[in-house]
């Protein structure tokens, strides 16, 4: 089935084999690209890239994948478009989609780029919302292949606040037949809404989905662990949840939990020291880097299929 025309906005829009189909696709771009074979395969076309958030690897490795496929990629900030100055998102996905082939868009309100995909005639990409994150965590799936073999049957653990990240991890990895646990601290677990999405996802697919408020018994037996910033872009920092979250931290005992060949994850920034251990960070079982650099490979292998 074609994934053409496509908007990636949210995982459990997909089906497992059109995730597969991304994954899939990423790998042999990625195989293409060390091995310098050219793959212009979006020759003459453009990407519009909406950033009200500022970036480092969303930016760079969509326009750096964007060029490698050929095509070409606009920076755009609401600071120097007309949506800085009250256009509405609806009239700037109209417009845009007629001067470009697919949108990408990294903002705060989810129904941002939620507008931007009802009225764009184009695919449209969520590079980050505050709700979501489905590009990292398809790069994030494509950098476990390559360290574990496989997807089916690995045990995942996200430690830390429940996000953005966690919340695609929820959707994304229990798609693709991962057994997905969320350790978090009272007051900071998943909303009902995304894990009642996720708990149906889960039984649909025969996995297991768990949260636990103790991060030593949700590390046990885990094949990944994974942990993001205590505190999300725009968030006022506390020493409350500061507090509540050290507790959580990836250091080498809660590594050492876990199974022996595990990997830890994060999808950068880290906030070193808090919660990831430069120790860990940089330590035997951190993959962190191989997944960054996956976000340029997973993101091409979306948008060779989608545009």
């Amino acid at each position: 089935m074609s994934l053409r025309g496509k908007s990636v906005i949210d995982l459990s829009d997909f089906e497992r084999f059109e995730l597969r189909q991304f994954l899939d696709t990423g790998h042999d771009l990625k195989r293409k690209q060390k091995r310098g074979e050219p793959h212009e395969i979006l020759k003459g076309k453009s990407m519009a890239m909406i950033f009200m958030k500022s970036s480092t690897r969303t930016r760079v490795s969509f326009e750096v994948g964007m060029t490698q496929l050929g095509g070409h990629a606009l920076y755009l900030q609401p600071s120097g478009t007309q949506l800085g100055r009250g256009e509405t998102i609806g009239d700037t996905a109209q417009v845009l989609s007629r001067y470009c082939d697919v949108i990408m868009a990294r903002v705060f309100g989810h129904d941002e780029v939620m507008g931007l995909a009802e009225f764009s005639t184009v695919p449209v990409i969520n590079g980050l919302s505050d709700l979501l994150h489905p590009c990292q965590i398809m790069a994030d799936m494509m950098t476990i292949e390559e360290h574990r073999g496989n997807l089916e049957g690995q045990k995942i653990v996200y430690v830390g606040d429940s996000n953005n990240v966690s919340n695609s991890i929820m959707q994304g990895c229990t798609i693709m037949g991962m057994d997905v646990t969320i350790g978090s601290p009272k007051g900071y677990t998943p909303s009902e809404e995304i894990l009642k999405k996720a708990t149906q996802l889960s039984k649909r697919y025969g996995t297991t989905l768990e949260v636990s408020t103790n991060p030593d018994e949700a590390v046990k037996g885990a094949d990944v662990i994974y942990t993001d910033t205590f505190f999300s872009m725009g968030q006022e920092r506390s020493k409350e949840k500061e507090d509540a979250l050290m507790a959580f931290q990836v250091n080498k005992a809660l590594v050492g939990k876990a199974k022996s060949d595990a990997i830890v994850m994060h999808c950068l920034p880290a906030h070193r020291d808090e919660e990831l251990t430069s120790e860990v960070m940089d330590g035997p079982h951190s993959v962190v880097f191989d997944q960054a650099e996956n976000r340029l490979h997973a993101q091409k292998g979306i948008l060779a299929l989608i545009v």
